[in-house]
């Protein structure tokens, strides 16, 4: 199933307006605030996903948008939503506080995520099937998982996926393939009877 969430996917003129916002930052970081304004929820949506503390995702979420703005003269558009820099240095940011605070990494499991995986494995959508969801998640390596999350939970683009992780549209299609076939191998191997 293909689905266009407007937020990731930008037409030419919001991309334009955008760099406009990001042109006056630069100039005056007081005028930063659209950009705020426009991803500070979507920022912390995705840490607050993956963490287990919910004032730490807050403070998480503040220091990224902090190094943004710190930061801003070095961004180069490259005809993607700024979001994607954004993430890029959510991403850093999470990984710091993995580092630092051994925060506990959870994957999200809302309704409508777990109903897009079983329509992927064509089976019903049961509190077991559930159960095996989570359990192949969690057995995933940290970067098939980061695909995963990516392309499903955050439903970037194959393109916004590989501005994120430094590799070309293709190759984060080629990479999300596989990691969905790793997720698909280990939900088939799980035990119908493992809690």
């Amino acid at each position: 199933m293909n689905r266009i969430n407007p937020i990731y996917h930008h037409s030419t003129s919001k991309l334009l307006t955008e760099l406009d916002w990001i042109n006056a930052a630069k100039e005056d970081i007081n005028k930063f605030h659209p950009l705020y304004e426009k991803y500070y929820a979507q920022i912390f949506n995705y840490i607050r996903q993956r963490m287990d503390d919910n004032e730490l995702a807050f403070d998480i979420t503040s220091q990224v948008f902090l190094k943004a703005m710190k930061n801003l003269n070095r961004f180069e558009y490259r005809g993607v939503p700024f979001g994607s820099w954004l993430y890029r240095i959510a991403k850093s940011e999470l990984n710091q506080a993995f580092r630092d605070r051994t925060s506990k990494r959870t994957a999200p499991l809302e309704e409508n995520t777990v109903g897009v995986f079983m329509e992927v494995f064509q089976e019903e959508e049961n509190q077991l099937n559930k159960k095996r969801l989570h359990n192949a998640l969690a057995k995933l390596k940290e970067k098939d998982l980061a695909y995963i999350k990516y392309r499903f939970f955050q439903d970037l683009s194959y393109r916004e996926i590989g501005e994120l992780t430094g590799v070309t549209e293709n190759n984060a299609k080629v990479r999300t393939f596989r990691a969905l076939e790793k997720l698909k191998n280990i939900f088939s191997s799980t035990s119908w009877h493992k809690k």
